[in-house]
């Protein structure tokens, strides 16, 4: 049976989203070390993963991402314990949503003619 997903994006106040691009990106980050690395996991540009990421630090009351500049030591980029906080809790909030509408989709997909029709 196919999986059915949902795309869940929070509007903390209204100049502050947080959806699945936002949450990719973190875990690309936690994942990587590297804001480059994991934008170019997404097919994102450099310029844009880090717009996203300065949006975010500003966001919040902490800085979300801390990043060090490249060179011979490398730099590199990780979440910080506001950036964990933030991507933990929206990773529950999609569990949550997935949880809730279970039964739901079920009913729907019973609906739904089948494949070979």
């Amino acid at each position: 049976m196919d999986e059915t997903s949902i795309t869940l994006r929070v509007e903390l106040r209204a100049d502050t989203l947080l959806g699945p691009g936002q949450a990719a990106l973190l875990q690309g980050i936690r994942e990587t070390g590297s804001i480059a690395a994991a934008g170019r996991r997404m097919g994102m540009s450099y310029k844009r993963a880090w717009y996203l990421i300065d949006t975010l630090n500003g966001s919040f009351g902490e800085p979300v991402v801390t990043a060090a500049k490249g060179g011979r030591a490398g730099g590199g980029a990780q979440l910080t314990a506001c950036g964990e906080a933030v991507l933990d809790g929206y990773r529950r909030m999609e569990a949550a949503a997935a949880a809730a509408i279970e039964g739901e989709v079920a009913a729907l997909r019973a609906l739904l003619k089948p494949d070979d029709a």
